[in-house]
């Protein structure tokens, strides 16, 4: 007999089979087992919250194999992941399987490695009740909040409707900088730039208008400008003071969950729900070749900036040799969590430093490789040498006012030799400053206004937005990627570019409930919420006494707000689109329907007009020289078609590419998949970008998908529906 080791995926199951050998059978229970019902509230409030956990639908055949593997084993270990999450599934399967909770048949591994696996079955313990608890608190609290407020969303605003602690809480946070948008007033500001040099040979250096000797100068218009600039025409421009420095800048820490979401975002343009995919993946194990199936990082819901010995002895060796002694610190470098920080798992890292990106860059996806090489970079990174700046700051007189030009030369690239952390914003920077000395005469070889207008606060991205819930405590590690996913699917929250923009639903439901329930989207008592969920995690608190303070005041809550807005109906403005309707003149609104969102006229129903929301996406149809615009299809996949349609029937998967094909003069087209690349689709031609023409050329068939589910066949046709 074996013993049966049971983990959540079959990936991580075949990493961790190759790792245990003989002895033991690995097995996945493919995630939660069990769960509170889908169509009941499944928490009886009178009674202690107790939860009713049934089986997940579609797992009856996985349980019983599950149950007759664990009968047929010579003992069972719970090896699901390391958080609360993984505990609880594990937990169930404890109550599924018969397994004693009291025994030492619980497992963790920080990393999918051959170390990782042996050290984590060297340190069986016990379940963790208070991380079980936990996370059922967390679990019974969001569905106490969805099942009972939803349904007042739904008689009040629209059915369909969900409300939730964390997604409430972010979808306020977005419409709030909305408001704040609307409510900017912009103001204007004029800045006084100078290019100067030293000689008329010279090269020439910036610098920008500060003030007078008095202090800092606001330039409001364009008179103020005009006058200042006449002034300085006639000023003698003289290097009053030179103050020169070093500057030393430290690397960035090694990823936690919200760093990685946020930097994946900025360098990859990934979604943080792409982003914990790939990790996932890279995490549970990748076929290596002549290595088998090798988990590439470590655990990637964490909040800790801790890493072991051994990883910084690993990254260390690997700079000492690839870079040599002089890209060291003095000091190994420690960085300090946050003091919420739960440190139950070390950051993100490699769980092999000396394992390259170029290495393993064969055997991984494209998703997967960019995102391993942004882990691997920054850890390496994080333990390298400082990089050093020798700075420059310039004071400049000119007759009564004040110029200040700065900037910098690197003396030592340091840890940037290999990676420098994104920004949300950029930062001005400064060029090197010619040698000058005090008193050095300069020449004004330009003087210009520029005027500029006060801005507002931008929009948020999903970078910022996680930065911005993780700032203020709201959601944990695990919650970012599905909480935005959840206000996007939900249609409160909808992109535009890379910002998060609320919708008028969004923005409705959201002054709903800050009128109605100033609680559940107040963002200081949801942070409060998560602390005391950490509290009953680390069994300081009782899980059962939490819910219920919680559902006192929330209950109350509730009830006033049915009688506030008793026989009262909220509608949701429609959004005006700047579409003409052709048969009646006014303007389309979007509305939303089965296949999503699609414009409809508002004269609705003496005029039934209705059309498919599509864009331009700038090519040129092969076929008739029409334009091409993006549609989607009924199961809302992204195609291409002509807009000349039906004259012209040209339609494809493959997005249009800026460029035209050298050999016909054509459109050329983006090639799907890891390979990437252009070609050309039309007929006769055959070129592709890697240079090989085709014998055969083929031509672009019209997808499948598009003429069985309301592709251009059917645009006109139920583009309402």
């Amino acid at each position: 007999m074996s013993k049966l080791v049971i983990v959540e995926s079959p990936a991580k199951a075949k990493t961790i089979q190759k790792y245990l050998g003989p002895g033991y059978e690995v097995v996945a229970s493919m995630g939660h087992i069990r769960d509170l019902p889908k169509t009941l509230l499944g928490v009886d409030i009178e009674h202690g919250f107790k939860p009713r956990y049934v089986d997940i639908p579609g797992k009856t055949a996985l349980i019983r194999q599950l149950k007759t593997a664990a009968a047929d084993s010579d003992g069972v270990i719970l090896a699901t992941d390391p958080d609360r999450e993984g505990e609880a599934i594990s937990w169930h399967l404890a109550q599924l399987l018969k397994v004693d909770p009291g025994q030492d048949n619980r497992v963790t591994f920080n990393e999918i490695t051959k170390s990782g696996v042996t050290q984590g079955m060297e340190h069986p313990r016990r379940l963790d009740m208070n991380l079980v608890n936990a996370q059922q608190a967390r679990r019974i609290l969001d569905r106490i909040v969805g099942y009972k407020l939803s349904p007042f969303l739904w008689k009040k605003i629209r059915k369909g409707l969900s409300a939730g602690r964390v997604q409430s809480a972010a979808v306020r946070i977005i419409v709030d900088r909305e408001d704040e948008i609307r409510a900017f007033v912009s103001e204007e500001y004029w800045t006084i730039d100078a290019l100067l040099a030293a000689d008329e040979k010279g090269k020439g250096f910036p610098a920008r208008l500060y003030g007078t000797r008095k202090g800092k100068l606001k330039v409001e218009t364009k008179e103020e400008a005009d006058r200042i600039l006449a002034a300085l025409r006639q000023a003698a421009f003289t290097v009053d003071k030179v103050k020169r420095g070093t500057r030393q800048i430290s690397p960035a820490p090694p990823f936690i969950t919200s760093t990685l979401q946020q930097e994946a975002s900025r360098k990859l343009g990934f979604a943080a729900r792409r982003t914990m995919k790939a990790a996932q993946e890279l995490y549970e194990g990748v076929e290596i070749p002549q290595m088998g199936a090798v988990g590439l990082i470590t655990y990637m819901r964490t909040d800790s900036l801790r890493i072991s010995d051994d990883a910084r002895r690993d990254g260390t060796a690997f700079i000492r040799e690839r870079y040599g002694e002089r890209y060291l610190p003095e000091k190994p470098r420690v960085f300090k969590s946050r003091s919420s920080a739960q440190d139950a798992h070390e950051a993100i890292r490699p769980s092999m430093p000396s394992l390259t990106p170029e290495q393993v860059k064969d055997s991984l996806t494209a998703d997967q490789y960019k995102l391993y090489k942004l882990i691997w970079d920054r850890f390496i990174a994080s333990l390298m040498a400082n990089c050093v700046h020798d700075t420059c700051q310039m004071d400049i007189a000119a007759g009564d006012y004040l110029f200040k030009a700065s900037g910098y030369t690197v003396r030592f690239d340091g840890y940037t030799v290999l990676y420098v952390e994104g920004r949300d914003e950029d930062d001005e920077a400064g060029g090197p400053l010619p040698a000058l000395e005090e008193g050095q005469a300069l020449i004004a070889r330009e003087l210009k206004g520029n005027q500029h207008f006060t801005q507002p606060p931008p929009r948020y991205t999903e970078a910022t937005l996680i930065k911005t819930l993780e700032e203020n405590g709201i959601g944990r590690p695990s919650t970012y990627a599905p909480t935005i996913t959840t206000i996007l699917a939900r249609e409160y929250v909808e992109r535009e570019g890379k910002a998060l923009k609320p919708t008028p639903l969004g923005e409705i439901t959201t002054r709903l409930m800050k009128e109605q329930f100033p609680e559940i989207v107040d963002v200081d008592f949801t942070a409060n919420m998560e602390h005391q969920l950490d509290d009953v995690d680390s069994g300081k608190s009782d899980w059962v006494q939490t819910l219920d303070h919680f559902y006192q005041g929330f209950a109350k809550t509730l009830e006033n707000a049915e009688q506030n807005l008793s026989g009262e109906k909220i509608s949701v403005p429609d959004e005006e689109s700047d579409e003409v309707c052709e048969l009646c003149g006014r303007k389309m609104v979007v509305k939303t329907g089965r296949y999503g969102k699609f414009l409809a006229c508002p004269g609705y129903p003496e005029c039934k007009n209705t059309k498919r929301i599509v864009k331009d996406t700038g090519g040129i149809c092969p076929k008739c020289g029409g334009a091409i615009l993006a549609k989607k299809s009924k199961s809302n996949r992204v195609f291409y078609g002509c807009a000349n349609y039906p004259k012209c029937d040209f339609v494809t998967w493959n997005e249009p590419a800026h460029k035209m094909c050298p050999h016909c003069g054509k459109n050329l087209f983006k090639k799907k998949g890891k390979a990437g690349g252009l070609f050309c689709l039309t007929e006769g031609c055959g070129y592709t970008s890697d240079g090989k023409d085709e014998q055969e050329p083929k031509e672009p068939k019209e997808p499948k998908e598009a003429k069985e589910t309301g592709g251009p066949q059917k645009a006109g046709r139920d583009a309402g529906e």
